[in-house]
């Protein structure tokens, strides 16, 4: 488990390159709603649900994760992104 605030998560999901969110899905066998509900989404008829947990707060209130195999996949690209940045420099 692990909290992260909302704002944090949406500024990670922002981050993103495009197309990360259908090679999440493909690498975790999801569907492309239910990651895309891990990061806020409300498509419950498409996705699934995926174990987090919101609390109102500052920073656009604290989400708590059951399970955080989005959030690192989502983080390992983010990584991929500024390696191959740093290489092309």
């Amino acid at each position: 488990m692990r909290t992260i605030t909302f704002n944090e998560l949406r500024r990670i999901k922002d981050s993103l390159p495009s197309g990360s969110m259908h090679r999440i899905a493909d690498e975790l066998n999801m569907t492309v709603e239910t990651v895309r509900n891990f990061f806020g989404g409300h498509n419950f008829k498409n996705g699934k649900s995926v174990g987090i947990h919101l609390e109102p707060g500052p920073d656009g209130g604290l989400v708590m994760l059951d399970d955080t195999t989005v959030l690192e996949k989502a983080l390992q690209i983010l990584r991929e992104t500024e390696e191959k940045i740093t290489q092309e420099e």
